[in-house]
């Protein structure tokens, strides 16, 4: 019986390719799954329903119009001159602002058409109106 030398064994290695592969790959999975989790932080309002509607994943301004004419921003009641001028500053301060206006389904659209020309005559030029999504096209 003859024995084997030492020598003769290979040394252990660790593959390490396939780990980057899985590495990247879980990276990805959690990037992707982390994107669609993302939720605007409103009141309890019944928005609009819209086959087309996206989320918006950076939404810092949130303006909520409740079926009561009521202004909310970022879950907080505001009056609309104080509303404006925050916008404003914000607007100054950050050349990408964006608003996005929550207004109630039931609510009259021209309540919604009054502060939509409200943020156009304040300067801002980006606003976003939230609908659900999964209406009738």
């Amino acid at each position: 019986m003859r024995l084997r030398n030492i020598r003769d064994f290979e040394r252990p290695s660790i593959m390490i390719i396939p780990m980057i592969d899985i590495m990247f790959f879980l990276l990805v999975f959690f990037m992707m799954t982390s994107l669609s989790m993302v939720d605007l932080h409103s009141l309890g309002v019944q928005l609009p329903r819209a086959s087309a509607a996206q989320a918006q994943p950076s939404a810092q301004y949130v303006v909520t119009l409740k079926a009561d004419g009521s202004l909310w921003l970022n879950g907080q009641p505001v009056k609309a001159d104080e509303l404006l001028a925050s916008a404003r500053d914000q607007q100054r301060q950050d050349s990408a602002f964006s608003v996005v206006l929550c207004a109630d389904r039931g609510l009259d659209y021209g309540q919604v058409a009054d502060v939509l020309d409200a943020f156009k005559r304040a300067g801002i030029a980006h606003i976003g109106l939230a609908a659900d999504k999964g209406g009738q096209p």
